[in-house]
Order: C-alpha cells, then structure tokens, then sequence
C-alpha cells in the first residue's frame, strides 16, 4: 500500500468528496458492511460520481477494486446498496436497473405492468451481477439468460470514467459483458429487456427419497414433452419444518411462466406419485436462502442429458447429501429460450439440456471436509456425462481450467484482449477475473 501520509490524505479527501459513507478498519459500521472479506476501503456510494471517486481512490494508491464482498483483504470494496433505484418503461417494455438493485426490487417494479426479466430464484441477488455473470433462473426455458435481455450498461471503467456500453458504442467491451462478469469495470446501471409475464405458478413437491429416480423420471419427461414456460429443479434437501429433524427428502420445484391450471396439467405425472407433502413458492424459496455465517461450497457439471444410468447416479449422490445441514443437490434443464438464445457470446453451456449443481451449506468448521468431499463426489460421479463446460455463476474459484471451461478457449482469449484494452492494470481482477493477455 502507498506509505500512510499519501494514504491517509487520500482517504481524508474521500472521505469529504463522497456522497455516500466510508469505512476503514477500526470505523464504527466497518465490520457490518465487510461482508466476510478485509478490504482496506469500503465505499458505500450514492449515485456514480461516488463511484468515479472510488475507483480514482484507487488507482492514486494502486489498490485493486472489487463490488462487494469479492474483495480481497487490502482492497477497495465498491458498496452499491444505496444505488437500487429501477425504472420501467412499459411501452418498450424495458427497465433500468441500477448497480445495487436487487431481484426483488426488480420484480417489484415489474410485477403492475405484468412484466418480467429472466432472474435468480434468490430475491436477495444482486441484478447486475448475475446478469453479466450470464444468468440462470426459472424463467430461462421461457425466455433465455439474463443476459439475454441486456441492451446497454453504464460502467465506471479502470480509468475511473463512465461511458455507456451497447451494440453501438464500446461493441467489443458490450460483447464481453455477456458472461464476461465485472472483471471490466463496475456496473452503476443495466437496461434490460422485459418479457409480458401475466402469472407465474410454482409448487414445492416433496417424496420421501427412495421415490427419488422415479420423481426424476417423472419431472424429466414433464420437462421434455411440455412447453417451455414449464422449468423448475430436481432436489435433494434436508426436510422443512414439519418433517422429522435431520430427514433426507427428494423434491421437484415445479415452475410455470403461467397460470396454475396449466402447471397442474403438466405436474399431473409428479402428483400420481407417493407425494410426502407439499410447499407453495413463496415458503419454498427460503430453502434457496443461504443462511448468514453459514460455510459454503457449490460447483456444477453442466450435462449432456439424463439418461436412466445418470438418473441412478443422481439419487445415489443425493443419499449421500451431508443432512442435517442446508446443503441442496440439484439438477435442473435448459434447452428452450437457452439453447434458441445467441450463440456468439462468451457462455459454452448453452447447448447443455441439463445442468447438476451440488451446493453444500453447512454450520460447523468439523464438517468441512466431509461437505467438501461430497461437492468433489457429485462432480466425480456425473463427469462421464459432462459437456466440459460450466456455467461460472454457480461455482466459486476453480481455478484456471474451470475458467476456460466457463468462457470457451477462444473466448477467453478475445476477453482477455479487451480486458487489455479496458483493464491493462488488472484494476478489478477478483472473482473468474480475466487477466489482461
């Protein structure tokens, strides 16, 4: 870090510049807005001038960048949360989204014009970040990635500058932001697509797990011969309240881009089965919750399709689940609006008509590695029916080769090229950063 008297004269004129707070170790609010990580500077900003002013912050002291917590210990954490205005626009049906906006703000503001944009199952995500991360939701089938839908993004580049990203102004940097995530800069606001969504259904089926392969069969041929407004996923959980503590359950979270009669019609295969119990959407979506201070693991295999002989292997790796824990053993198709979407982008698991997505959550520091194993063990036993590639927003750092897995070898080396040309001082390089080739 730069020696304390630049440092500290620095930090004092942010400190008076910025509209929003600023936090430094030892303030009182630091602990509370870290977020898990030790950045050296959290900004907490109020419109993008505040963020311009961050990222120059940064670049005087030479400190790498990052929104929220995918900082690093001695970095800048770029805090949005202020910035979560979203405005619709109903007769272009598009909407505004700025940086720090959430899904349930989003779909709040959508909701009154019977309008949506493909979003995260999580209300808490972030919008900008999953959009540029690619995208995965229940509403893919229907209408694509949330990537998909972009049409233009105001950025706050490395050189501390806000331009406007889209087809025709930065087409290259427009391109990369399809997958490439924010290792390009820090995202102030999105404008999206929207799609006329009149109804959504959705229902929680719960079995008892050794019905498992033939929920899995069931939801599988629901999947294939039914339209594509019907998504959901396949999971293995520990039981909501109400079962018995610490009871391994086998689910099928059924979704619908319409009303409920049709998602009836087209769960018919599901319900004729030895249903255990059932949730409706809104208490089944706090089973997708990561509660706070619990560790973490999640990875995926994206799949090439689901065989019987995978089938078997799912519900064997789902048994084998760490319970009681909050950890969730999903499986859940693309195809549809995924597979029709552009092909040009940085985003190799498109053509993938499943996808597995292990994700152990767990409370005590003794269980580490026997949830970590069983990650390793979901990816190990659907390897022989993986595509390869890998949708990066549901996995943490792999390393390099998953990196390449999630973009594609020629993608990345094109990111990394405009990476040069936008980042050459890799200014924001956490979390499957591209380097600057």
């Amino acid at each position: 870090m730069a020696p304390l008297s630049k440092a500290g004269a620095a930090l004092a004129a942010l400190r008076d510049e910025l509209s929003g707070e600023v936090y430094a170790p030892g303030d009182p609010g630091y602990d509370a807005a870290r977020a898990g990580s030790r950045p050296a500077v959290i900004a907490r900003c109020a419109d993008p001038a505040d963020v311009v002013r961050a990222v120059r912050f940064a670049r005087d002291l030479d400190l790498p960048v990052a929104v929220g917590g995918a900082v690093g210990h001695g970095g800048v954490m770029v805090d949005l949360r202020r910035m979560r205005g979203v405005s619709v626009d109903p007769e272009a049906r598009t909407v505004r989204v700025e940086g720090g906006a959430t899904m349930s703000g989003l779909d709040r503001a959508c909701r009154p014009y019977a309008l949506a944009a493909p979003g995260a199952p999580d209300p808490a995500t972030g919008v900008a970040g999953f959009v540029l991360g690619g995208g995965t939701g229940w509403l893919d089938r229907a209408f694509g990635l949330g990537v998909d839908g972009l049409r233009g993004v105001e950025l706050v580049t490395a050189d501390a500058e806000l331009i406007r990203v889209g087809p025709q102004a930065h087409p290259e940097l427009f391109w990369a932001l399809h997958g490439g995530g924010g290792t390009f800069g820090v995202a102030t606001a999105l404008t999206l697509d929207l799609h006329e969504l009149p109804e959504f259904t959705a229902t929680l089926l719960l079995y008892r797990p050794e019905h498992g392969p033939e929920v899995v069969r069931a939801f599988r041929e629901a999947v294939e011969r039914g339209p594509d407004r019907l998504s959901g996923t396949l999971l293995y959980l520990t039981g909501p309240p109400g079962s018995a503590a610490g009871e391994l359950m086998c689910g099928a979270l059924v979704t619908y881009a319409g009303g409920a009669e049709a998602l009836r019609e087209t769960a018919a295969p599901l319900r004729a089965l030895p249903v255990a119990g059932e949730l409706p959407y809104a208490e089944a979506l706090g089973l997708f919750d990561a509660p706070p201070g619990r560790r973490s693991l999640s990875s995926a295999e994206c799949l090439t399709g689901l065989p019987d002989e995978l089938v078997d292997v799912h519900c064997s790796l789902g048994e084998r689940m760490p319970v009681p824990s909050g950890s969730l053993h999903l499986l859940f198709p693309q195809g549809g609006a995924v597979a029709a979407g552009p092909h040009d982008y940085p985003l190799p698991f498109r053509d993938a008509p499943w996808v597995a997505h292990p994700s152990a959550r767990w409370a005590d520091g003794c269980d580490d590695e026997r949830a970590r194993a069983w990650v390793r063990e979901v990816r190990s036993g659907v390897a022989p029916w993986s595509t390869g590639a890998v949708p990066l927003d549901l996995i943490g750092d792999e390393g390099a080769e998953r990196l390449r897995a999630g973009l594609g070898v020629g993608n990345l080396l094109r990111l990394e090229k405009v990476k040069r040309a936008y980042d050459p001082d890799d200014v924001f390089r956490f979390h499957h950063a591209i380097r600057p080739v």
